[in-house]
């Protein structure tokens, strides 16, 4: 591949970073622009008025996506070289890498980190928006409207960092340094990847310009159809959001299968790495019916199908269907990612060997291979056949077996462990806490009489929040907190990440905890009001949510020390960990190893006089560090 350096190059790193990024929205406004225009066109020409709102955003915006693309960088760093011309060189090596259409897989894991921590504080925010709202039974704090569409905005967007925060951000930076390898297959695939992200948040964003979007996440039709032009934006942040879930599972999994070190069997994948495998499978599977369903959904908004009108043909149910043939398995793509960290921290924190690691592996194909047939029980009261509810109780209920296993391997690990309580292990510890609370709820809503009962009540809400946050948000942070010395090669302060813990344990518990009852008591999820006999219980909730919220100042102001390099340095590896991410410098060199590594043992074996798990060869391990 020949290389030119790129004009912008020329000017100073930091012209050409930032001048990809307006390029590439003035690529956008200007492809918007030409598709708007040819909607125009094709009406004025079928003898309709030129101007549809819904209509011609919907094909500017599909004209504007790749015009994005084109500017932000895949027309310097790729496409050129379809047509046999030069593409432009690596660009800016300093914090301005970080702005521009890189292929260096540890940065592309940054730019997800940082953008999907940025939107999860937004996202809790508005959690806190609700709460101030849901203080008062009458739901005249904000109005119906406005909190349904706040409601809405707050659950797209913390799905999307519960999807991609782990797997984009931790997967993409630290599975090829798991495994040995010098980037994933597709570095420009996963550049990709990462820039259709932005575009997604725009729209989620200005979708309340036109009127926000008071059909919640899941978007169920007829309202879905109906309901404010905002809709139409949430239905294309959505697909496009799918298409990099895609493109990401695609690269992960052709990673791990033809790049893995001399010596890296299947038997010696660290657990993370497998998390992400079995996650990955997932997301190509299934992700494409939920773009189907929302398809679906716009066509019948802006040509005139029916697919969910019964007055014309259609079955409302149709969409339930294919939803949940995705979104269930999607809790899946959230949770794996976590259930892998938290089994990474567990091993290396308790210095013993991963408890029944064939058992664990296992425990992830389980799932992959069940999470496929269980999406009817969120159907038990739609009014589907009653022949079908037994069989999804017990595929519902079976999954629960694979988890179990997942979940024997955390215990047995830390059972007579040497338990090191630094923050990461706080962390990892607050995943087998609360996801076994969410465990054992989902079981109520999984069997069809207490499902009948429970159902869309604000049960399901804290058992729903125990999952993922349990699962996923958890995870994060034990993810963060442990990686971050290798990824800055700076130590953050332990008493400031122990405050933010103990914080977020406690009032999350005290926040979600309460919520089952006020579901005993018939409170209903996605409803602006509530009886005023529950209102005591929702301001307890209310209180206990502020401080979840304050729990994560510690958080941002530990990061800002980070940032502005006033924390210490941080030795090569301070957990002392085998894995091979450890045995490289902090942060890692841009090619990852100096040569490949040979993986020669488990990288779990502790407690033993067991070999190095890996080796450089012709490089001393002091060199290496």
């Amino acid at each position: 591949m020949t290389t030119v350096p790129a004009t912008a190059a020329a000017r100073g790193p930091g012209t050409w970073a930032f001048r990809w990024i307006v390029r590439g929205l003035l690529f956008g406004v200007a492809g918007f622009a030409i598709g708007a225009a040819m909607a125009a066109a094709i009406r004025t020409a079928a003898g309709a008025e030129p101007w549809d709102f819904e209509q011609n955003f919907t094909l500017g915006y599909m004209v504007a996506l790749p015009a994005w693309l084109l500017g932000i960088g895949v027309w310097e760093r790729w496409a050129r070289e379809w047509l046999g011309r030069p593409v432009a060189d690596a660009g800016p090596s300093d914090w301005r890498r970080y702005f521009a259409f890189t292929l260096d897989h540890k940065v592309i894991g940054v730019q997800y980190i940082v953008t999907f921590v940025a939107l999860f504080l937004l996202a809790g925010f508005l959690a806190m928006v609700l709460r101030v709202h849901l203080m008062v039974a009458d739901g005249s704090v904000l109005g119906e409207h406005l909190y349904n569409n706040v409601m809405g905005l707050h659950g797209i967007m913390m799905i999307a960092v519960a999807v991609a925060s782990l797997a984009g951000g931790f997967g993409n930076y630290f599975v090829p340094l798991l495994i040995g390898a010098r980037d994933v297959a597709f570095p420009r695939l996963n550049a990709l990847s990462f820039w259709l992200v932005p575009p997604v948040a725009i729209l989620l964003v200005l979708s309340l310009a036109f009127g926000g979007f008071d059909s919640g996440w899941t978007a169920y039709p007829p309202l879905s159809v109906r309901n404010a032009s905002g809709q139409v934006l949430f239905n294309l942040a959505v697909i496009t959001f799918g298409l990099s879930s895609i493109l990401g599972g695609m690269n992960f999994l052709v990673t791990i299968h033809k790049l893995r070190a001399p010596g890296m069997t299947w038997g010696r994948l660290p657990i993370f790495a497998w998390s992400i495998y079995a996650m990955s499978w997932i997301a190509l599977l299934f992700t494409q019916f939920l773009a189907a369903a929302l398809i679906m959904v716009l066509l019948d908004r802006i040509a005139g199908t029916a697919f969910f009108d019964v007055s014309n043909g259609g079955a409302p149910l149709l969409y339930q269907h294919v939803f949940w043939f995705y979104s269930h398995p999607a809790v899946y793509v959230m949770v794996l990612p976590g259930f892998g960290v938290a089994l990474e921290v567990l091993t290396h924190f308790s210095r013993k060997p991963l408890f029944a690691y064939r058992w664990a592996v296992a425990g992830f194909l389980g799932i992959l291979g069940l999470s496929g047939v269980v999406w009817a029980h969120h159907l038990f009261v739609a009014g589907i056949p009653a022949e079908l509810l037994a069989p999804f109780l017990v595929t519902t209920e079976l999954i629960s077996i694979p988890t179990g296993l997942v979940m024997l391997a955390a215990l047995g690990t830390i059972w007579m462990g040497r338990l090191w309580l630094r923050v990461p292990m706080l962390f990892a510890l607050g995943v087998v806490f609360s996801f076994l609370i969410g465990g054992i709820t989902g079981i109520f809503l999984a069997d069809v009489p207490t499902d009948m009962a429970l159902h869309d009540s604000y049960f399901v809400v804290a058992h729903f929040h125990y999952t993922i946050i349990g699962g996923e948000i958890f995870a994060l942070f034990a993810a963060i907190y442990y990686w971050l010395p290798k990824m800055t090669g700076r130590m953050y302060s332990e008493r400031l990440g122990q405050i933010h813990f103990w914080l977020m344990f406690l009032g999350f518990n005290a926040t979600f905890l309460p919520m089952f009852l006020v579901g005993f008591g018939g409170m209903n999820r996605r409803v602006a009001s509530y009886e005023p006999a529950l209102q005591d219980l929702n301001v307890l909730v209310s209180v206990m949510a502020f401080i979840l919220g304050a729990s994560f100042i510690p958080f941002v102001v530990n990061m800002v020390g980070l940032a502005r390099k006033s924390a210490p340095r941080a030795v090569a590896n301070p957990w002392q960990a085998r894995t091979l991410e450890w045995q490289v410098s902090s942060p890692p060199p841009l090619e990852n190893f100096p040569v490949l590594p040979v993986v020669e043992s488990h990288p779990y074996d502790y407690g033993g006089p067991a070999p190095r798990h890996a080796v450089l060869p012709g490089v001393e391990p002091e060199a290496a560090q």
